[in-house]
């Protein structure tokens, strides 16, 4: 028998019966609309127009043979049915239409896809004829982001969908056994869908993990996964340590508006009381902004240590965030993030939130607000910060403070029909930056010297700079201190008819510098240990027995800069050899007596700053004389995309001071590796042949025995599902700048993913250097651990679940330090959040032998 296809046509080998019937169904069809405009037209009021009635929804039919029952009024169509009507697509063995109830019953490998992409399945639907409301028996659903529900019966509405029996997860069935229970899954006496609420509701609920009960709630709900954001309970956070008791935090999201929220977490602390914690978070046309605010009456204040180790016996403790920046126009914004706490041990005490890169390796946290405008060819940046150290190691009043700082840049390029042939690049780069801190930061040369009363802050017992006999350092002035900064620059490349590659430069460098140093304060640590002073009056001794006082410094300059590259073809490879020139000239421009420096302390020469024009970090210090800065690379580069490089240099003073041999207060440029005419080696060895292994070294290698003073290793291998991540640092003792002694370190991670959706993971921190430390008083392992952690886990498509134990040491100048493990666990079951329990093992004092 042919197929049926209404209400176009019917096919030609039907029967008689069959094509009777699916007349009197298309004529049926025709009827109902023009009969009821009829009526609504008779219905209007004289004199008024009525709009004509909207054109019938178009129903399609395909089915194998189609029957009309003319004593029951029932059309029924049997054999591959398939029907679509407004965006709903009905399929089954069997469909049967009562005209009279106007009810459809499908039957048969039955399904209904909706116009949102759910696809349900059942033995039986009863469905109005307009497919939205009615009984399932036996219903299987699929919605379109991947979640399922069953049930043994449901009741279909237009807003309403109850499951009797019901099952729902966001586990696919297993492919193998689709019988079988999926990872994890909800079952309930009844589960209510809520499509005009995006909620469902779940009665006399378990949570199953494979077929197993593990969790039972009488009542609760979640919003669908079409739902981004909704009021409501958020995932509850567990912990334990042992000053703070047993802890959970129940969050409640409340979503007032579409832009603005308020997120409350309460916090039961079984030994400290109650903790609040609020957070408003608001999105505007042209930014958004946050404020969280936290704080607790602490019940037992005796378990935290006294200052400067702890916060003491203080009652109440909290802190207030604030974050937000705002777009004024596309090139310009303007925002801030600040905190402002009671101490600085709250954060770390109370968990409150995960630390950033400055907290957790610098022990600092940062406030600031800013302007900035940036465009293709210009940059501006006004700001001022506050930092905070958070280590118990820092004293706050040697915080430098930055009130403010301004920078400004902006490149040119010249065109050399405009500009007399002269063309190139010209740029311009201005700084202006205050600092004030109340008191000096001092550090002792050689061997560190701490407080007497406490062993935690550096001290310094005589005040001497310079190296030969110098025994102090000041890392940071005591007072004011302005910096104004002005460089200017011109650069234009040209490739000669050999290929080579010449780019002249001139530059012009001005500094001025205001000094107002604070020679009055200073502060006492008294203890049962002993007493100790760090004062301000010894500063003047680094800056010519002067307090007060202006300096200046303007540095011409110009060179040029020369590459030849070798292009050769070998094989499957590209090979380039590169040799590089640079020569440098300023004047012999003699260093201001007062040479402060907070912003240039961080010198390192390596092949990165070879042929820079000043290898110094900041604006506070500048090179001067002439230099020469020679080296080349070689690279080859794979036709697979392998490739590998390899650069090697050396730089020479030729005239005049040399900059790096000119100490300032911090003694900044001994030990660089430029202190003499003919400085270090520097080279670097990049090897990446393929995707799977990525090898770097750098190296600062002294010219006379050819030993490195300065390694750097990073080695990435990632192997079928094994992925390793090792970085190896080895640097020479420089006593004159407070290293006493090798500073050595190893730290390697590694990750496992095996049986497709499991991991394991790994890291190890070791302090290489520090059996140094203790001299043979202690005996310290060549391996001695800084951290270590271990991690197992499982991620599918609906459930990620991970296990991490952590184990960290503090104290590192102490013969004994102090151990701290958490064992923190997470599960997160997609659709309907996450949880995490966090478990401090506690701390305990270990051997550094072991």
């Amino acid at each position: 028998m042919g197929r049926v296809n209404s209400p176009l046509t019917v096919g030609h080998a039907a029967s008689k019966r069959t094509r009777m019937a699916a007349l009197c169904l298309l004529a049926l069809l025709m009827l109902v609309v023009p009969l009821r405009g009829a009526f609504a037209q008779s219905d209007a009021l004289p004199g008024t127009t009525t709009p004509a009635p909207a054109a019938p929804a178009q129903m399609l039919l395909n089915a194998d043979s189609l029957t009309y029952n003319r004593d029951k009024d029932v059309v029924t169509a049997s054999g591959h049915v398939q029907i679509h009507y407004k965006g709903r697509s009905l399929q089954a063995d069997k469909v049967r239409y009562d005209r009279k109830s106007k009810r459809v019953f499908a039957s048969g490998h039955a399904k209904l896809t909706d116009p949102d992409g759910t696809v349900s399945y059942a033995d039986r639907f009863e469905l109005t004829d307009d497919f939205k409301q009615g009984f399932i028996d036996g219903l299987r659903s699929d919605t379109a982001d991947k979640t399922h529900f069953s049930a043994a019966r449901a009741e279909r509405g237009d807003d309403v969908t109850t499951l009797d029996r019901g099952l729902y997860s966001a586990c696919k069935p297993c492919a193998r056994h689709p019988e079988r229970a999926p990872l994890w899954q909800i079952k309930a006496r009844r589960i209510i869908a809520n499509g005009q609420s995006h909620e469902i509701y779940y009665e006399d609920a378990y949570l199953e993990f494979l077929g197993v009960p593990i969790a039972y709630v009488p009542y609760f709900s979640s919003p669908d996964s079409s739902v981004t954001r909704k009021s409501g309970f958020l995932a509850p956070q567990y912990f334990y340590k042992t000053a703070l008791g047993v802890t959970v935090t129940t969050p409640y999201f409340w979503d007032l508006a579409p832009n603005y929220d308020l997120t409350f977490s309460p916090t039961v602390l079984s030994r400290q009381g109650f903790l609040g914690d609020v957070e408003w978070r608001h999105r505007l046309s042209n930014g958004a902004y946050s404020i969280r605010v936290a704080g607790i009456a602490q019940q037992d204040r005796q378990v935290f240590y006294d200052p400067p180790f702890g916060p003491g016996s203080k009652v109440f403790r909290g802190e207030i965030d604030s974050k937000g920046e705002f777009n004024i126009n596309k090139n310009w914004k303007f925002g801030w993030n600040g905190t402002y706490a009671s101490d600085k041990w709250f954060q770390s005490d109370y968990k409150l939130s995960a630390a950033d890169y400055a907290q957790t390796y610098f022990g600092e946290q940062r406030s600031d607000v800013y302007l900035t405008g940036q465009s293709a060819r210009s940059y501006f940046n006004l700001s001022s910060d506050y930092f905070a150290g958070l280590s118990k190691f820092d004293l706050q009043s040697q915080q430098g403070q930055v009130w403010p700082s301004l920078a400004y840049n902006r490149a040119f390029s010249l065109d050399p029909a405009t500009t007399g042939g002269i063309g190139g690049e010209f740029d311009l780069d201005a700084n202006i930056t205050h600092v004030s801190r109340q008191l000096a930061a001092w550090q002792s040369t050689g061997l560190r010297q701490f407080d007497n009363a406490y062993s935690l802050f550096d001290v310094c017992t005589a005040y001497t700079p310079g190296t030969a006999n110098g025994n102090c350092l000041l890392r940071g002035i005591g007072g004011d201190y302005t910096r104004a900064t002005l460089n200017l620059s011109w650069k234009r490349r040209f490739i000669d008819p050999l290929g080579a590659e010449w780019t002249p430069f001139v530059f012009g460098h001005l500094n001025a510098e205001w000094l107002s140093l604070n020679t009055t304060d200073g502060t006492t640590f008294s203890s049962s240990s002993g007493t100790s002073t760090i004062s301000n009056a010894p500063q003047t001794v680094y800056f010519g027995g002067k307090a007060n006082g202006f300096a200046g410094q303007a540095i011409p300059g110009a060179g040029v800069d020369y590459r030849y590259p070798f292009y050769a073809r070998l094989g499957s490879t590209t090979q380039i050899v590169e040799p590089i020139a640079q020569i440098v000239a300023r004047p012999n421009t003699p260093a201001p007596a007062m040479l402060p420096n907070e912003d240039s302390q961080s010198l390192v020469f390596d092949d990165s700053s070879l042929f820079e024009w000043s290898k110094f970090s900041g604006n506070d210090r500048f090179e001067t004389g002439v230099r020469a800065n020679v080296g080349g690379q070689y690279t080859v580069d794979f036709d697979d995309g392998g490739y590998a490089n390899i650069m090697a240099g050396r730089s020479f003073q030729l005239a005049g001071q040399n900059a790096y041999a000119t100490l300032d207060a911090a003694n900044i440029g001994f030990g660089s590796g430029l202190g003499q005419n003919a400085s270090d080696y520097v080279a670097r060895m990049t090897l990446a042949p393929n995707a799977h292994f990525a090898l770097i070294t750098k190296a600062r290698i002294d010219p006379h025995s050819l030993s490195a003073k300065r390694l750097d290793v990073a080695l990435n291998t990632n192997f079928n599902g094994l992925s390793t991540s090792l970085l190896y640092a080895r640097y020479t003792a420089e006593p004159a700048l407070g290293y006493a002694y090798r500073r050595e370190g190893l730290a390697t991670t590694t990750k496992y993913r095996f049986a497709k959706n499991y991991f394991v993971d790994g890291q190890v921190v070791f302090d290489l250097s520090r059996y140094l430390y203790n001299g043979s008083l202690v005996k310290v392992s060549r391996f001695a651990v800084s951290s270590a952690g271990l991690g197992f886990g499982y991620i599918n498509d609906c459930i990620a679940f991970g296990v991490n134990y952590t184990s960290t040491y503090t104290d590192p100048t102490s013969s004994s330090r102090t151990r701290n493990q958490t064992v923190m666990v997470k599960l997160q079951l997609r659709t309907l959040g996450s949880t995490t329990v966090h478990q401090s093992l506690g701390t305990s004092q270990v051997n550094q032998a072991y």
